[in-house]
C-alpha cells in the first residue's frame, strides 16, 4: 500500500517537473517571437516567479520517491549478475539522481550548471527515463 502511494506521488511530481520543461522548451521560449525584449523579460519573470515555488520541490519529491521505489523493486543480485531489469533500473536511477543533484545545486546553493544551461538537456533525460521505464518490463 505504501509503495502505491509513493508511486502515485512520484508520477505527479514527475508530471509537474517534466511538464514545466516541456512548456518552457516548446512555448515559453517562443514568446520572443511575438513579444518585445522587455515584454518577454517581464512575462517570463512573472511565470518563473511561480514556477520557482513548485517545480524544484517537485523534482526533489520525484527523486526521493524514486529512490524509495528503487529500494523496493531492485531485488537481490543473482549469481549470474544483474538482470536486464536491474541494469535499466540502475541507469534510470543514475539519470534521476543526476537531475536531482543538479536541481539541489541550483535551488539551494545557487550553483548554475556549467554546461547544458538550457532546459532541453534535462527534458531529454526525462524522456529517456520514461522510455527506460517502459523498456524495463520487456
Amino acid at each position: 500500500m505504501l509503495y502505491n502511494i509513493v508511486h502515485i506521488i512520484h508520477l505527479y511530481s514527475v508530471f509537474i517537473y517534466g511538464g514545466f520543461l516541456f512548456v518552457d522548451i516548446f512555448f515559453l521560449s517562443k514568446m520572443k517571437q511575438s513579444l518585445s525584449e522587455e515584454e518577454h523579460k517581464l512575462a517570463r519573470e512573472a511565470i518563473m516567479k511561480h514556477v520557482r515555488r513548485v517545480v524544484p520541490y517537485a523534482l526533489l519529491v520525484a527523486v526521493a520517491s524514486g529512490m524509495y521505489m528503487f529500494t523496493q523493486v531492485f531485488a537481490e543480485i543473482s549469481e549470474d549478475g544483474l538482470s536486464r531489469f536491474q541494469i535499466i533500473l540502475s541507469l534510470k536511477a543514475f539519470l534521476g539522481i543526476w537531475l536531482g543533484f543538479r536541481g539541489i545545486n541550483q535551488k539551494f546553493f545557487g550553483i548554475q550548471p556549467w554546461v547544458f544551461k538550457h532546459h532541453l538537456f534535462p527534458f531529454s533525460l526525462v524522456v529517456i527515463i520514461i522510455f527506460l521505464s517502459q523498456a524495463m518490463y520487456f
